[in-house]
């Protein structure tokens, strides 16, 4: 999976004139929170994100008058509080590249550069919406959790497995737990004989770390 294929393509952009004012009028009209900076001839020079905007707002305990605020702030112009140089990603890079720059970085996006043109934005939401789609959330179906051997032809096994009870795996990914570096693969699959595919699985030389028949969690609110 690559970075063009979760990306938003044709952002919004402004200009580094665009003032304050616009640039929430921007923000809300589109319900971004993100607002890559071009110069006339398209070419990325900076970014401001919701933050920023805030930040550059009088404190609740300014003496200025609301007209006075607002008068400010419609004449702070981009530039004068954009971020720069850009942190940016190619359309072809591959998704986790850019989760991991986005994390070693401390950035919530990349906008997407081509030929030095802006082509797309991709976010951190876009990151999350896709893990979510990666593990299967959302379909119905059995999700169980397997520590592993590192060998080949674990998971070949594990496959076997679920066709054998009837199912048919929706997702599947791999992955090492942070705190002993252990191998693990989780699965979702549906269809399958849940108790017969709880004894294979039982019967085979890996440790079932988890197994729900129905995975779906619902919110609890306080407050």
């Amino acid at each position: 999976m690559l970075v063009k294929d979760r990306m938003s393509v044709n952002p919004i952009t402004a200009l580094p004139e665009t003032t304050h004012k616009q640039a929430v009028e921007l923000m809300r009209e589109h319900q971004i929170n993100h607002l890559p900076i071009v110069d006339k001839s398209g070419r990325l020079v900076g970014i401001v994100v919701e933050e920023d905007l805030f930040h550059a707002q009088p404190t609740p305990a300014t003496t200025l008058s609301i007209y006075e605020i607002h008068s400010l702030l419609s004449r702070l112009q981009l530039k004068e509080i954009m971020r720069h140089p850009v942190h940016t990603v190619a359309p072809d890079c591959p998704l986790e590249e850019a989760a991991r720059m986005m994390i070693e970085e401390n950035v919530g996006c990349l906008p997407v550069v081509d030929q030095d043109q802006i082509v797309g934005i991709i976010t951190d939401t876009d990151v999350y919406q896709t893990f979510v789609g990666l593990l299967g959330s959302g379909r119905e179906g059995a999700r169980f959790t397997l520590k592993v051997v590192d060998q080949p032809g674990s998971l070949a096994k594990i496959a076997q497995a679920v066709a054998d009870a009837g199912g048919n795996i929706i997702s599947v990914v791999t992955w090492q737990n942070r705190f002993d570096e252990q191998v693990y693969i989780t699965i979702k699959e549906f269809g399958a004989d849940y108790r017969q595919l709880e004894q294979a699985l039982d019967a085979m030389d890996v440790e079932v770390v988890d197994i729900r028949e129905h995975p779906a969690c619902e919110p609890t609110q306080y407050g």
